[in-house]
Formats: C-alpha cells, structure tokens, sequence
C-alpha cells in the first residue's frame, strides 16, 4: 500500500473486522511506523473511554428537552386539535352539541334553499343597499372635502364619484412631490 490508511480504515482495524479488505490493512500496519503509533494511539483513546463512567441522563430529561423545542404542527392538525377541545367529554353533551350543530345545519340549508330560489329579490335588495352605501359614502366624502378645502371643492363635488377620484389622485400626486422636495432638501442640507 503506499498511502497511510484513512480514519475510516483505522475504525475497521479497531473494530476488529475480517473480511476481505482488512489483511492488506493489517499488512500496512506491521511495515509502516506512522500508520502503527496511529492505530496505537486510537486504542489507546478507546481504553480510556472504556474506564469513564457510564452517566444516565434523569427520568425527566426527555421530557423537559422536549418542552424546549419548538414542533412544526401543520395547519390541519391544529385546526382539527382545536376542534377536538370544543367537544364535550361527556355522551349527553355530545348528542346534545350534535343536536344544536344539526339544528343550525338544517336553518342554514333552508334559508340558503329560500335564497337561491328567490335571487332576483335578494340580487334587487342588494343593489339597493349598496347603492345606498355608496350614496351615503359619496355624501360624507364630500362633506369632508367642503368641510377642509371650502368652496375650492365644490366643482369637484359636482362631478360626483368621478370628481371624487379626481380629487383623490391629485391629493396623492401632491403630497408624493411634497414628499419628494422634502427629501430632496434635507439631503442638500445634510451634504452642506
């Protein structure tokens, strides 16, 4: 062999392993000093953690490891533990927890029965009421705007939701560029 043997070597000759490769193993021990004092030296190292003691960990240093490491639970695990607290240990509760679910079960379907046979109506009502919402919206907008800029918004009043966009845009276009200039001249400032 003309290399000195490799850790992984040295292990197998420690382990006392026979087989096919460890007798030119053992050969290059008995002819090179350096491979020999190595492998020595290695005994040498397992006698003596042979002669430490054995220490055995406490009944509880499983548990209180434990405690300290953070698990990975998945959502569905947790959603489905989460569950499992709300339902009541004992039989009677149970019927009647299933009882209320059924019961609630049963008025949701109904009701959503009555829906859907009725969508004209309830599409009309909810036209209404988001018209109204946005009427209600439109107004308090504009009582703002008249409150905080006076007559100057009254022509963007008058073009309605369009006006109010308007409006809006040109308060974000300005208050970027103040933004900007503000900026600008405190780097100016600090280059002084």
């Amino acid at each position: 062999m003309e290399r000195h043997l490799l850790p992984e070597e040295i292990d197998l000759l420690l382990d006392g392993e026979v087989g096919f490769g460890t007798p030119p193993l053992k050969a290059h021990v008995r002819s090179c000093a350096v491979c020999s004092k190595e492998l020595e030296g290695a005994r040498a190292l397992v006698r003596q953690l042979e002669h430490l003691p054995h220490i055995a960990p406490s009944p509880l240093f499983a548990s209180r490891v434990l405690e300290r490491v953070q698990l990975f639970v998945p959502w569905h695990v947790a959603l489905l533990d989460s569950v499992r607290g709300f339902i009541p240990q004992s039989r009677a509760l149970r019927f009647a927890a299933a009882g209320m679910f059924a019961s609630i079960a049963v008025v949701l379907t109904v009701v959503s029965v009555w829906v859907f046979t009725r969508i004209d109506a309830v599409m009309f009502t909810a036209d209404l009421v988001l018209d109204r919402m946005r009427t209600a919206a439109l107004g308090a907008i504009g009582t703002g705007m008249s409150a905080l800029f006076g007559e100057a918004a009254r022509p963007l009043l008058a073009g309605g939701a369009l006006g109010l966009a308007t409006a809006a845009l040109l308060l974000v276009v300005t208050g970027a560029a103040a933004a900007t200039m503000i900026r600008v001249a405190a780097v100016r400032a600090r280059a002084r």
